[in-house]
């Protein structure tokens, strides 16, 4: 369902290019969940935002089905991304002037697609904070909104970044249900130090000197 092929990135740091991904390669099948581990710095966030296009591969291709995503334009991956994919930040990203329903809502609104914006919220126990403002939520609340947000309008796909990282067990747990509980349908590939997500995963997949391990 997703997939990259020969991937390589590189970052410059002054005037040092530094290679972040080398090659690399990876499949994942539909509907399946993948840990993506690695030390801070290794490329774990930068393997997302290519697959989000939130950032241009220096070469090789990625893949969504059978749409070469890293061939698309601006505008058509900007639709892609509205429309088929999730993406769950670690510091939740919501929009502070729309209360949690409205956060949802927008989604809603930006993918043209139905959703049951209460039914969502039921499911991550925030039913009851639909009207309430992000800043008058705890971090583990606004997690779970996130969680929401990125899987209201039905998405093919979801990318999560450290989604437990900022959360104590209890509410760590709860994100971690929530993702493993999803649509059968749903792709998710997540990064993540824990090894309480690795655990929960289908496959584990660590960067290695630029390169995609699966264990």
């Amino acid at each position: 369902m997703l997939r990259f092929e020969n991937v390589t990135k590189n970052y410059w740091e002054g005037s040092v290019e530094r290679q972040v991904l080398r090659g690399a390669s990876l499949e994942l099948a539909t509907g399946s969940f993948t840990a993506l581990l690695g030390r801070s710095g290794t490329g774990k966030s930068t393997l997302l935002n290519l697959a989000a296009g939130l950032d241009r591969v220096d070469s090789g291709q990625v893949f969504c089905d059978e749409i070469e995503l890293t061939a698309l334009s601006e505008r058509d991956f900007t639709l892609f991304r509205r429309r088929q994919l999730g993406f769950i930040f670690q510091f939740f990203h919501l929009f502070p002037t729309l209360t949690v329903a409205e956060n949802l809502g927008l989604v809603l609104e930006l993918s043209g697609r139905s959703g049951d914006i209460d039914e969502m919220l039921r499911r991550v126990g925030l039913w009851d904070r639909r009207q309430s403002y992000p800043d008058k939520l705890s971090g583990g609340e606004q997690q779970r909104v996130a969680v929401a947000r990125a899987l209201v309008h039905q998405p093919r796909l979801v990318l999560a970044d450290e989604p437990t990282g900022n959360l104590d067990q209890e509410n760590g747990q709860t994100v971690l249900d929530l993702l493993r509980n999803r649509d059968a349908s749903v792709t998710l590939l997540v990064a993540t130090h824990s090894q309480e997500v690795a655990s929960a995963a289908d496959q584990v997949v660590r960067i290695v000197d630029g390169q995609l391990v699966v264990q």
